[in-house]
């Protein structure tokens, strides 16, 4: 819980945001503070200045709680990626200034500045419940009784496959498809990294097979994040065993896909969406392009660093119309996500989420009622739409405080940080990593809440799981 002896130490996390907006008259100087402070404030509360880190672990064996892996993406995508979209407003281009003589436009730059400086507040706040939750070690409920963890994964990541499976097809419970269908992509990660360093060859095989079978899904799929997620999830589940080795190939690695992944997702959507190719020749055909064709890879990567890494460009304009023409949608917003939470199956008639959401895009001028596009609002421009500053902080205050309040209780239901945080809060809560909007987001953590408790009872019944002594 938070140290009421040291409450200087969680009020340091919002210097950034009070010295940008001291500095707000100077919105080039104000926007950077902000930026940079994103870092200061990683800094400051993975390093244990703020409040100590757990030591029940080593730091690189517990790389999946939410202070390290959850800030690190959520931050990532959420703060630090508009810096691209800045260098732009100033008239650079692939990181070169196209015109010595590139007049920038004030008022935009005033704008940018205003959201980075919500970016910060978001961060601090969700850094601070975080860090007000962080109570180790956790007192377990239950205890892992098999001893071989190698094979459990194996048998988790194969079971939760086809029950996935089942649920696609079920009406009405597709969400549950989609939570199971991460955890055995998150136990088949873990797996493979776990059999590794044992050399047990079986598990190599299984594991590795369905660790490429999910990369190859996700090449298809025409999205970037699955993608990268998959590299950096085994890269950090390698990296307690290997600390050299996975510096040296996973972070290149990265940048590389970093490189090539807008250009082949562009050309890709192109062929394989409008049907003109199937999936796998569209495939082919984007990764051809991606590799070879120098100046759409520049052209394509920085609109991608742009307009789709950060969603700094729809927040901007989500300020200008509210609250001036638009009012916050307040309890609307409430009464939504809860009317959400409600199963299709039980309510055929439930009115359609994506449209309800999509009503305060069109709202704002981003896309027209008849346009087919989604361009739902991320987790800080929706709080912003919700209570301006004031619904930033709150939101992210208890957004942070349930990442941790769920991870914990988690390691206390599976006998630890190994299945509670690295597999079950990875697999089935991966929607904390990058915020989505109110309603999506709390449909999937509360049912994402229900299967993570289903499942620690199945595993009791299947004696996995025996109560800790």
């Amino acid at each position: 819980m938070l140290d009421l002896n040291r409450p200087e130490r969680f009020f340091v996390l919002y210097l950034p945001l009070i010295f940008s907006w001291l500095l707000s008259s100077y919105p080039q100087i104000s926007y950077l503070i902000a930026w940079l402070g994103s870092f200061f404030i990683l800094f400051v509360s993975i390093s244990g200045w703020v409040k100590p880190i757990p030591s029940d672990r080593k730091l690189s064996e517990q790389l999946m709680r939410p202070l390290f892996l959850t800030q690190l993406i959520f931050s990532g995508y959420m703060s630090c990626s508009s810096i691209f979209y800045f260098l732009n407003q100033l008239g650079y281009e692939n990181f070169h200034l196209t015109d010595q003589l590139f007049k920038t436009n004030n008022h935009n730059i005033e704008l940018i500045a205003i959201c980075q400086r919500y970016y910060c507040l978001g961060h601090a706040a969700f850094i601070t419940g975080i860090l007000m939750m962080m109570q180790y070690p956790i007192q377990k409920k239950y205890q892992l009784q098999t001893p071989d963890v190698a094979d459990l994964l194996i048998k988790t990541a194969l079971v939760s496959m086809p029950v996935s499976l089942f649920f696609i097809y079920t009406p009405g419970l597709s969400q549950f498809a989609v939570q199971l269908a991460a955890l055995s992509f998150i136990a088949a990660t873990l797996a493979l990294a776990f059999a590794i360093p044992l050399r047990k060859t079986a598990n190599i095989v299984i594991a590795g097979g369905l660790f490429l079978f999910n990369f190859y899904k996700s090449f298809l799929s025409g999205y970037k994040e699955p993608i990268i997620v998959s590299m950096l999830v085994l890269g950090i589940f390698l990296y307690p065993l290997y600390k050299r080795t996975v510096t040296l190939i996973f972070v290149p690695v990265l940048l590389i896909l970093f490189l090539i992944l807008p250009t082949y997702n562009q050309v890709f959507r192109q062929n394989a969406w409008s049907g003109e190719l199937s999936a796998d020749n569209a495939s082919k055909v984007a990764l051809d392009a991606a590799l070879n064709n120098s100046s759409e890879l520049e052209s394509s990567n920085w609109s991608f660093l742009v307009f789709r890494l950060s969603e700094i460009d729809m927040f901007i304009k989500y300020i200008q119309s509210t609250p001036k023409y638009i009012n916050f949608y307040g309890l609307k917003m409430i009464e939504q996500s809860v009317s959400s939470l409600i199963p299709r199956a039980l309510w055929p008639g439930k009115p359609s989420t994506e449209e309800l959401i999509m009503e305060r895009v069109i709202n704002a001028g981003i896309a027209a009622k008849d346009m087919d596009v989604s361009a739902k609002p991320a987790l800080v421009a929706d709080a912003y739409l919700f209570g301006g500053g004031a619904g930033i902080f709150f939101t992210l205050l208890l957004y942070g405080a349930a990442a941790q309040l769920i991870s914990q209780k988690a390691e206390s239901l599976f006998g630890g940080y190994l299945l509670g945080s690295a597999l079950i809060f990875s697999g089935l809560f991966q929607m904390l990593w990058r915020g989505l909007s109110f309603e999506f987001l709390l449909n999937s953590v509360f049912w994402s809440y229900i299967s993570m408790l289903i499942i620690a009872r199945l595993m009791y019944v299947f004696r996995i799981l025996k109560p800790a002594v």
